[in-house]
């Protein structure tokens, strides 16, 4: 996520729509969305026959102290690293690992190859809404 670089606190506490997270709610929630997407879900269907993740309350998340408050500095961190280690797992896949998944409670079997697919659209829409943000202030 680059598009955070020069907002201060007020611009990261200002929300991208109407009713819409802040920037910095923003930054959170990707970091959040990684940890348990690219990290546990990826590997346990890695490791173990079609296993059931478990979702959480994206909004519940956003609205924690933490997501409202922090710097993003941490956040950004964990993004990265955890790309890095994304890229490095992508790297080392034979075929046979893009043809096995998880089971999702809400939305049924997702083969692992659509998780980093969708992980790919979902920083990039995340971004935008930074970058739009950003743009239609003028800033």
């Amino acid at each position: 996520m680059c598009c955070h670089r020069g907002l201060n606190d007020i611009q990261l506490d200002t929300p991208y729509r109407e009713g819409g997270w802040t920037a910095r709610q923003v930054v959170h929630h990707v970091a959040d969305q990684v940890t348990p997407t690219l990290i546990f879900a990826s590997r346990l269907a890695l490791t173990e026959i079609w296993p059931t993740i478990k979702p959480y309350d994206q909004a519940a998340w956003a609205n924690l102290a933490d997501s409202r408050g922090l710097p993003i500095g941490g956040s950004l961190a964990i993004i990265k690293g955890l790309h890095e280690r994304w890229v490095a797992l992508l790297e080392s896949l034979s075929e046979e690992d893009f043809h096995k998944g998880y089971n999702h409670p809400e939305s049924g079997g997702k083969p692992w190859q659509r998780c980093w697919l969708c992980h790919a659209w979902h920083a990039r829409h995340h971004t935008a809404h930074i970058a739009g943000l950003r743009a239609s202030q003028g800033w």
